[in-house]
């Protein structure tokens, strides 16, 4: 499926373009903006083999991953990124991400991302099963994915190898019928 495409009143959830990497350097650069993602702040060449990436596994048939623009619907600027990863591990799953910059927190923006991601991933590609994983300390995103319904189901014990230590990350999950009994209320 190329290219997608998603809105809510205020954001828009597009394909990631080689344009983008100046915006995207300012989220993935941010040492504030990565402290809980699986990854060390990155520079510009990484980022920019980031988008080189995505790009190119945009029209890789079948596709398997979505990585995306998230852009204020009002300005058109990206304020971060999400991505649904299929699961080659369960059958009609995927993993959820995303990342938006500083200066948007506290808006409600990731809500509004993740039930557009999650609305792609259940009503677009007909998944079963969505998750994700956080660091336990990130509550903003431990909120975020309760209030779309995201059940909190475990902890990875050392999931995750940030600044040479070894960090656990929690999982939470939704399922397509609990999704679509949430959006239909």
């Amino acid at each position: 499926m190329h290219p997608v495409t998603r809105s809510s009143a205020r954001l828009g959830l597009r394909e990631l373009a080689i344009a983008d990497v100046e915006a995207l350097l300012a989220v993935y650069g941010s040492p504030v903006a990565t402290e809980h993602l699986s990854f060390e702040p990155r520079n510009r060449e990484q980022v920019e083999q980031v988008v080189a990436r995505s790009v190119t596994a945009a029209t890789a048939m079948p596709r398997t991953e979505y990585a995306l623009a998230i852009v204020e619907t009002e300005t058109a600027e990206l304020i971060g990124s999400g991505r649904l990863a299929l699961d080659p591990h369960q059958e009609r799953g995927a993993t959820l991400g995303f990342a938006l910059h500083p200066d948007v927190w506290g808006r409600g923006y990731g809500v509004e991302t993740v039930r557009l991601l999650l609305d792609f991933g259940f009503n677009d590609l007909r998944l079963h099963r969505i998750w994700g994983a956080r660091s336990p300390l990130n509550e903003a995103s431990a909120k975020t994915m309760s209030a779309v319904g995201m059940v909190e189901e475990g902890t990875i014990r050392e999931h995750v190898l940030k600044a040479g230590k070894w960090r656990d990350s929690v999982v939470h999950a939704i399922i397509d019928r609990e999704f679509c009994s949430r959006s239909r209320s």
